[in-house]
């Protein structure tokens, strides 16, 4: 029994992020190296191997545990790790522009359908620009329709196994804040996300399967990230894990 609860909880945890993964795997004894027989003990040797604070890896397991509860509801396992909810996005490439008077995000998808008829799609705006004022435009591949949120109908009925092509353009009122996340409520199996900054950032983190509320937080988990000479980054994210974050925070650059 506890050899399946073990080989369980592994299947799991390999679902997770990097840093969540290897979080769940000391706190649960799996690794081999963090079978220590006191808990704190656990958490101070994934402290030390992802250069966090204690108390912040225990956050991390706590966080971890519920993705884990998650996971282990959800049945078994579609091709991209997760519920499908009718669709799935194989591809979304997203580029950030901060180098212009107003600050503009363009996004390019493409889904495909679990089922036959399927006729609209729910758009999630990335974070933080997911706000009632947001100029949302389709670039192609649909119409924007009267609903709670903003959601694109469709030209004709999707067939199942068949792919959509769509594009959107988002443009925030104001100002962009330090960051800019996606957080996938579908399956995703890639994030191809490029930014052009204004002014390079002294530095940029990636984000790679971050909680939503830790995204602007200081000690957010992320890694370091150069940035080119041309003002830019361009950075890849595959098999995302729906309700986490994915993408890019940075310092204001000195003015």
């Amino acid at each position: 029994m506890r050899r399946k609860v073990s080989d369980r909880l592994t299947e799991l945890a390999g679902r997770l992020p990097e840093d969540l993964r290897l979080a769940t795997r000391a706190a649960f004894a799996i690794e081999a190296e963090a079978r220590l027989p006191l808990y704190q003990d656990r958490v101070h040797w994934a402290a030390i191997r992802l250069d966090r604070d204690p108390r912040t890896v225990r956050r991390r397991d706590d966080e971890a545990i519920n993705h884990l509860a998650e996971l282990a509801v959800d049945g078994p396992r579609d091709r991209s790790g997760g519920r499908s909810g009718g669709w799935r996005t194989t591809e979304l490439h997203a580029v950030l522009t901060l180098d212009r008077p107003r600050p503009e995000v363009i996004e390019r998808h493409r889904v495909v359908a679990d089922r036959d008829g399927l006729r609209e799609l729910p758009l999630t705006p990335p974070l933080p620009l997911d706000r009632p004022d947001l100029d949302v435009r389709v670039l192609y591949g649909g119409t924007l329709v009267d609903r709670p949120g903003p959601t694109l109908a469709v030209p004709t009925p999707v067939p199942g196994g068949q792919s959509h092509d769509f594009a959107i353009r988002y443009r925030p009122p104001a100002g962009h804040g330090t960051y800019l996340v996606h957080v996938p409520r579908h399956p995703c199996d890639l994030l191809d996300l490029r930014v052009r900054f204004g002014s390079t950032p002294p530095r940029v983190w990636a984000l790679d399967g971050t909680q939503p509320h830790d995204v602007a937080a200081p000690a957010a988990f992320g890694d370091p990230h150069p940035v080119d000479r041309a003002g830019e980054i361009h950075l890849r994210f595959r098999d995302l894990t729906p309700g986490l974050a994915y993408g890019v925070r940075w310092e204001p650059p000195d003015d």
